[in-house]
């Protein structure tokens, strides 16, 4: 039998980053012109929170804190984009994981890496599983959901890109650098 558990910090940053996530999806976004689909800082702020937590973490933050969000803006759950928020954490925080900015270290080979994993990662969802899930759950026109992925995917690209980055690379300033104390003899 496997065991899975969660530590306590994993659990507390699950907690606060839906909490953050909703506030940021439902006050911090900026309309594209295209019907429900913005550019939301929410992304970057997930994409921080997995590879500084992880890919449970980053898969259960985006789930939930999405969830909340739509129930609080539109009154129901959109699954498909909720889905896909839980496929960008989840992937974003395994495949970027080892980047150790715990240890201080986010120079320009992490940030070159961070940002490779987080278009891969962000194509795949808003351009390909979230349109061909709205296309089934929801009956979606293909040309629609394929415009909204097409938006949404660049513009969380980007915001990622941008925002996460500078987010992650604030964070690592603020740790010591792995073999940065020395003993005094």
């Amino acid at each position: 039998m496997v065991k899975f558990s969660l530590s306590i910090k994993t659990i507390v940053a699950i907690g606060i980053g839906a909490a953050v996530y909703v506030i940021l999806g439902r006050f911090i976004n900026i309309p594209t012109g295209i019907p429900n689909t913005q550019i939301e800082t929410t992304i970057a702020f997930l994409a921080f929170m997995s590879v500084l937590f992880g890919p449970v973490a980053g898969g259960l933050i985006g789930f939930i804190g999405h969830a909340l969000k739509d129930v609080l803006m539109w009154g129901s759950v959109w699954w498909s984009w909720v889905f896909i928020s839980l496929f960008v954490g989840f992937f974003i925080g395994l495949f970027a994981y080892r980047i150790k900015v715990q240890e201080g270290a986010f120079g320009r080979r992490q940030i070159i890496h961070f940002n490779i994993v987080q278009i891969i990662v962000q194509v795949v969802g808003w351009c390909f599983f979230g349109p061909i899930l709205d296309i089934i759950i929801y009956a979606e026109p293909a040309n629609k959901v394929f415009t909204q992925g097409a938006v949404a995917g660049v513009s969380n690209i980007i915001s990622v890109g941008v925002l996460g980055t500078i987010l992650l690379v604030s964070y690592a300033k603020t740790q010591s650098k792995a073999g940065s104390l020395s003993k005094e003899v």
